[in-house]
C-alpha cells in the first residue's frame, strides 16, 4: 500500500480558491453528463470527508474559504450573466446546504451526491479511517453511494470500465507536504492515468494539481497530454487545461491550482472561459493573479 501522510487535513483549506476552480469544473461536467438520459458512474479516488463546516475549528484557524467561496458568495449576483451561468451548477449545490448564510462547503462527494440522478452510481475511496467515518456520516443512507477505505490510486483499475459505460473520474490527491511528497503524487497520478486510459479511454477524467513548482506542473501536463492523446486516442481539443493563480507564482506559499480534463464534455470549455477571468480578478490576493484555459492544440 502506498504510504500516506496523516497530517493533511483538507478542512483547513476547504472552500479556498483551489477548491473553487476544481469544483466549478466538476459541477459543469456533472451538468453536461445529466443532459443525456443514460446513467453514468462517478468515481472519486481521494474523497475526503464529504462536507466541511466553515464555522468549525479548522476553518476558523485557517479561514482560506473567506478569500475563495466567501468572495464568490458575496459577489456572484453582480457578475455578468455568462459568469453566473457557468457558476450556477456549483453554486446551486452550495445554496442548497446553506439556507441561513454560508456556513458549510461541499466536498466533491457531496457535489456528486446532489448532482447525480436516481439511476447513477457514486464510488468513493478514502484511505484514512477517521475521514471515512465522517464521509459515511455526510453521505447518509444512499443506495447509489459505495465507500471503500482504500488507496484510490490502487483501487481505480478495479472500477474501470464502469458497467454504465459513461462516467466521470476525479483524481485529486492531497499533495500533502514537502517537495518529495508532492512529486510523488504527480508520479502516482501519471501511473494511474496510464492504467485508466488503457482500460477506459472513453471516460471523462479530471486531474487536479496545485501550482507551486512550475517545473513539476509543466512536466506533468506535457507527459499527461501526450499519454492521453497518443495512448488513449483522445482528440487534442478534448484535453482541457484550466488554471487560476491568485498571486505571482514563485517559491513559497501556494499561488495557484487547476485541473486537466480528459474528454471534456461539450460546453465546459465555453463556461470556464467565461468564469475564469472573473474568478481570477475576484479572488486575487496580490499582483500577478491570472488564469489560463488551453488545450494541447491551442492556447487561450
Amino acid at each position: 500500500m502506498r504510504e500516506s501522510n496523516l497530517n493533511y487535513r483538507h478542512a483547513f483549506h476547504a472552500g479556498n480558491f483551489a477548491d473553487v476552480v476544481k469544483h466549478v469544473a466538476l459541477a459543469l461536467c456533472f451538468d453536461r453528463l445529466n443532459q443525456k438520459a443514460a446513467p453514468y458512474r462517478y468515481i472519486d479516488t481521494h474523497a475526503g470527508i464529504g462536507m466541511y463546516d466553515l464555522e468549525g475549528d479548522e476553518a476558523e484557524r485557517s479561514p482560506e474559504w473567506k478569500d475563495g467561496v466567501g468572495r464568490v458568495w458575496e459577489a456572484e449576483r453582480g457578475a455578468p450573466q455568462d459568469v453566473r451561468n457557468a457558476l450556477a451548477p456549483w453554486l446551486n449545490v452550495i445554496r442548497g446546504m446553506n439556507a441561513g448564510g454560508l456556513k458549510h462547503y461541499p466536498g466533491s462527494p457531496f457535489i456528486a451526491q446532489r448532482m447525480t440522478r436516481e439511476d447513477d452510481a457514486v464510488r468513493l475511496c478514502e484511505l484514512h479511517e477517521a475521514s471515512g467515518a465522517l464521509l459515511r456520516e455526510a453521505m447518509g443512507r444512499d443506495k447509489r453511494v459505495k465507500i471503500e477505505q482504500r488507496d484510490g490510486f490502487e483501487a481505480l483499475p478495479a472500477y474501470l470500465p464502469p458497467p454504465e459505460r459513461r462516467g466521470l473520474v476525479l483524481i485529486d490527491p492531497p499533495f500533502e507536504v514537502g517537495t518529495t511528497t508532492r512529486k510523488a503524487d504527480f508520479d502516482w497520478m501519471l501511473k494511474a492515468a496510464r492504467g485508466a486510459i488503457k482500460r477506459w479511454p472513453q471516460g471523462t477524467y479530471i486531474y487536479w494539481r496545485p501550482i507551486k513548482d512550475v517545473a513539476h506542473v509543466e512536466a506533468f501536463d506535457g507527459e499527461l497530454a501526450s499519454m492521453l492523446i497518443e495512448d488513449g486516442g483522445i482528440e487534442p481539443a478534448k484535453v482541457l487545461v484550466a488554471d487560476l493563480w491568485v498571486r505571482a507564482i514563485g517559491e513559497g506559499k501556494l499561488a495557484g491550482a487547476g485541473i486537466v480534463i480528459a474528454n471534456a464534455p461539450f460546453g465546459v470549455a465555453e463556461h470556464l472561459r467565461a468564469a475564469l477571468p472573473w474568478l481570477a480578478q475576484l479572488m486575487s490576493q496580490g499582483e500577478g493573479a491570472g488564469w489560463r484555459l488551453e488545450t494541447p492544440a491551442a492556447e487561450s
